[in-house]
């Protein structure tokens, strides 16, 4: 089950600069790209830190940067300016330390049934034998539910079994990362709440890192214990708050809605709200401004 309490130790540990060192450094990245005519800025000096088993989110407007945030973390486009640093080292490639779950799911080869779809990174890194490569698949397929699915073939997935293949391939690699770019969009709303449910019930079994994209304020409240707020374009840092006391269970609640409103006030109102205006007040404790 989902632990809000010892997860409110492990953010607090962290956010007090506990012997934690973060797994990911962002520092000052600045992101670019070039078309035929222009040089279109995507980020500017976008800095924050990721700790081992955080599930940290990259919110904002469309257009702010986050999902070429999320590429150049995986080593697909190099920064103009700054660096990315994962356990120290500079990333200049991808690599098989870092799985990215797109939100497409035709990412599945349609010729490959369930089980080899998963293998299937394992073996082309030739990070297992065969037979190594089918007993982890199907540890992971069993994690995600999926276990009596391991023969059939994607076309015969419904769109949320797509979403868990993808995932369950993803954390076969044993990823020091794992990045999921808006992974739920595509799907319905139940199906989508489902999923969200699902990803924190594998979480609080596997610890995984994870760095996850959306647009969605209430996605991301549900989802993260930390949420990174960007401007519209050029994506800038607004904020960065401390989400951990929510969860599925949290929705419509009073405390999750105002948060929600004033998370909506730091992303899209350009000179913050006037103190008037604001009816419950910010817990300061929480958000980290950046100007």
């Amino acid at each position: 089950m989902h632990n809000p309490a010892a997860e409110t130790a492990q953010v607090s540990a962290a956010a007090a600069g506990a012997s934690l060192t973060p797994l990911l450094q962002v520092d000052r990245v600045s992101l670019q790209y070039r078309t035929a005519t222009a040089v279109v800025q995507a980020t500017h000096e976008v800095s924050f830190d990721v700790h081992p088993a955080d599930r940290f989110v990259l919110l904002g407007p469309s257009g702010c940067g986050k999902s070429s945030l999320l590429k150049s973390v995986a080593g697909f486009l190099p920064p103009a300016a700054g660096e990315i640093r994962l356990d120290g080292q500079s990333v200049r490639n991808p690599g098989p330390d870092r799985i990215v779950v797109f939100q497409e799911f035709d990412q599945l080869p349609p010729w490959k049934t369930v089980l080899q779809n998963v293998m299937f990174p394992l073996l082309a890194s030739k990070t297992l034998g065969k037979k190594e490569a089918a007993e982890r698949a199907r540890h992971y397929l069993d994690k995600v539910g999926l276990a009596r699915f391991a023969d059939a073939y994607p076309h015969t997935l419904s769109g949320g079994m797509k979403a868990r293949v993808a995932i369950a391939r993803a954390l076969a690699m044993q990823p020091k990362m794992l990045l999921m770019d808006e992974p739920f969009a595509a799907l319905d709303a139940l199906t989508r709440r489902k999923m969200q449910e699902e990803l924190l019930t594998l979480w609080d079994e596997v610890r995984f890192t994870l760095l996850f994209v959306t647009h969605s304020i209430e996605e991301a409240l549900v989802v993260g214990n930390r949420i990174l707020l960007l401007s519209p374009h050029p994506g800038r840092v607004r904020a960065e708050i401390n989400s951990h006391q929510y969860d599925l269970s949290s929705l419509g609640g009073a405390g999750f809605q105002q948060t929600a409103q004033r998370i909506h006030r730091l992303l899209f109102d350009e000179g913050g709200a006037p103190a008037a205006a604001v009816e419950q007040p910010i817990n300061f404790g929480d958000v980290r401004f950046s100007y």
